[in-house]
Order: C-alpha cells, then sequence, then structure tokens
C-alpha cells in the first residue's frame, strides 16, 4: 500500500485541483505496480444566505461656542460572523461639522458601502443615523436690584448680570435699562437687550430677570412751621377779617403738596379787642409716602382791632357880665371820632354869672350801640 500527502485546500469561493503525493509503504515494491494518479477537483460556492452589515453612525453632543464643532466615523456590526470588514470598501463622508446650534446628519447611505467579497452573494448594508448635536447656551440676563432712602432723585441702576451658561467668547448684548422709582414704593427694574452683531439669537436660550429698584421712606424728622397770618385794624363798626398762613419747611425734599390742611384758617372781629386764629397741628395731615416722621408747629397770628381814641371837648365862651348865667352846650368830639352811626348825647352842666371863669363842666352818655369798649 501506500501513504498519501494530500495538499490540495481551497477557502475562497473558486475551484481547485484536490492535488495529493503518495509513498509506498515499506515492502511495497513500485515495480510490481502501474500508478496512475488523478487529482480530483476542490470547489467553494458563494454564500447565498443574506449577511446584514448595520452601519451606526457616531453621534456627538455639543454645546455651542462659536467654534466648529465635528464627529467622524462609525461602527460596523455583521450579522454572520464569516463576514469581514475588509470585505467592503466605502466611498463616502463619514463626517459632519457643524458651528451654530442644531442637529447636523451625517447622512450616509447603503451606495457609499460596496461588498467586495466573491463568497457572499447577498450582502445588505443598514444605515443607523447618527448626528451631532450642537446645543444652545443657556443664559440668565439679570437687571440690579437696589435700595435707597428717599431723597427725591431717581433711583436707577444700569447694571446686568449674565449668568448660566453666558455668552461665547466674542459674542454678546447691548442693554437699555429703563427702570426707574423717585417716590417710596418699589418697581421692576426693566430693560431690553439688543444681541451685538454676529450674535445669533438661535444659538442662545436666553431668560431675562428683572431686579427691583425700592425707595423707603426718610424716617428723619421734618419740622413744617404753620405761621398763621395777622392783622391790625382800627376799630370802625365794621367787620374784619384775617385769612391764611405761610408754611416753612426745614427739608427742602418736603413741600405744600406733601400736605393737607382741614382747619379753618379765617378769623373775624368787629369790637375792638383781640382775635385768635387757633389752628392747630391736628388741622394738618402728611399725605406723602415719602417721609414718616413729620411735625406740624403752630405759630399764633391774631386780628388785633384798636379800640378808637376819641376827645369830647366842650367849648369855651366869653361875655361881659350882665347878671345873666353864661352858658354854652356845644361839645366838640375830635381824635379818632365815633364810628359811623355811633356817638353819644352830652349834659352841659357849666355855667358862669359873676365875673370870674369856671371849667364849662359836661357829662355824656353813649348811644344805644356804641360800646364803650370799642373806645
Amino acid at each position: 500500500g501506500a501513504t498519501y500527502a494530500v495538499t490540495g485546500t481551497i477557502t475562497e469561493v473558486g475551484e481547485t485541483a484536490n492535488a495529493f503525493t503518495y509513498t509506498l509503504n515499506d515492502g511495497t515494491k513500485a515495480s510490481n505496480y502501474d500508478i496512475t494518479t488523478t487529482e480530483g477537483t476542490l470547489k467553494v460556492t458563494e454564500l447565498t444566505a443574506k449577511v446584514t452589515v448595520t452601519i451606526t453612525e457616531h453621534s456627538g453632543t455639543e454645546k455651542y461656542d462659536g467654534t466648529e464643532k465635528t464627529v467622524a466615523g462609525y461602527d460596523v456590526k455583521i450579522s454572520n460572523p464569516l463576514y469581514k470588514e475588509s470585505y467592503f470598501t466605502f466611498s463616502g463622508n463619514d463626517k459632519v461639522t457643524g458651528t451654530d446650534a442644531g442637529s447636523y446628519a451625517m447622512e450616509l447611505q447603503p451606495e457609499d458601502f460596496t461588498n467586495i467579497s466573491n463568497n457572499f452573494s447577498d450582502v445588505e448594508f443598514v444605515i443607523v443615523d447618527g448626528t451631532l448635536e450642537i446645543s444652545k447656551r443657556s443664559v440668565t440676563l439679570t437687571s440690579a436690584t437696589q435700595e435707597k432712602v428717599y431723597d427725591g432723585t431717581a433711583l436707577t441702576n444700569d447694571e446686568v448680570v449674565v449668568s448660566g451658561d453666558g455668552f461665547a467668547e466674542g459674542e454678546g448684548a447691548t442693554y437699555a435699562v429703563t427702570g426707574t422709582i423717585t417716590e417710596v414704593g418699589e418697581t421692576a427694574n426693566t430693560f431690553s437687550y439688543t444681541l451685538n452683531e454676529g450674535t445669533k439669537a438661535a444659538n442662545y436660550d436666553i431668560k431675562t430677570t428683572e431686579g427691583t429698584l425700592k425707595v423707603t421712606a426718610l424716617t428723619d424728622k421734618v419740622t413744617v412751621t404753620i405761621t398763621e397770618n395777622k392783622g391790625s385794624e382800627k376799630y370802625d363798626g365794621a367787620a374784619k377779617t384775617v385769612t391764611g398762613y405761610t408754611v416753612s419747611i426745614d427739608n427742602e425734599l418736603y413741600t405744600v403738596d406733601d400736605f393737607t390742611f382741614s382747619g379753618n384758617d379765617k378769623v373775624t372781629g368787629t369790637d375792638a379787642g383781640s382775635y385768635d386764629m387757633k389752628l392747630k397741628p391736628e388741622d394738618f395731615t402728611n399725605t406723602s409716602e415719602n417721609f414718616t416722621n413729620v411735625a406740624f408747629v403752630i405759630v399764633d397770628g391774631t386780628l388785633e382791632i384798636s379800640k378808637r381814641s376819641v376827645t369830647l371837648t366842650s367849648s369855651d365862651s366869653t361875655k361881659v357880665y350882665d347878671g345873666e348865667a353864661l352858658t354854652n352846650n356845644e361839645v366838640t368830639v375830635g381824635g379818632d371820632g365815633f364810628a359811623d352811626g355811633e356817638g353819644a348825647t352830652y349834659d352841659v352842666t357849666g355855667t358862669q354869672t359873676a365875673v370870674g371863669s369856671s371849667a364849662n363842666t359836661f357829662s355824656y352818655t353813649l348811644n344805644e350801640g356804641t360800646k364803650a369798649a370799642n373806645y
């Protein structure tokens, strides 16, 4: 017999001779044999079962920062372990690039991949989409919060603080801060913004937060001095009147518009005497929330009606002695005189008969309605 060394082999699709050699066994003489060798054929046919090659595009997530971002490449998964990545070629572009916020697809196509192995007749390329996701920057714009005690001037603060992710380098906004308050109270520090040239709104999620401007009341004491008007008149039988008052304030921020008056600032009199207006601090009420400590001080004013000064003079008279009594009933009113419609009646008792002189004595009686206190 013989031993054989068969060397024929094939792996890929195709066919080849099943080559071999032989060696006669010890004791087997070649001269006793006519030996003919015939090589068989080894043939491999292609695999017809479907092979699925899944191409999963790479994905990436970035935050917008104004610079270009890139995702490249893909992963391969094959349904049959016999099929290798080297069995296909790629002719597409497995790179996606973006700068602005948004979603960028790599967009590979099955046609970008070509099976180059004769061992497989049914190879399908399936694409699983991958994307480059560039997210927007989250930015919070906050106007300032500020507080002060009332001083009559507007409270403003133009500062705007940028927080969160902030703007990308070289980008930003300008601000128009319109918040303002002068009187006691609080209000939002309103503002608007305009993105700078080259800064795109689509790359940002922008939230605005308004601060608070607050003015608190002035607690320092404010003194309002109310000086009643005064007047001086002479009695004349007619009513006399003084009205009004003057105001003096020790703080220039406080004005006459900041309080109300509910009293009576009028005083009237007819007879001689002193008449007080009699205003009280309670007649005045602070109406301004800008001040919490307002004191009203009253300086009294009066209507003074002075008495009329009247001189009553009996007459002088002279005659030569004739044995008859000398009299003269005339009385002259001098000085301020009596008020219109007022006066007196006179009883002249002076008399002189003998040679000599004496006072022309008299008395008077005020008429009804004529008051002695006015004279």
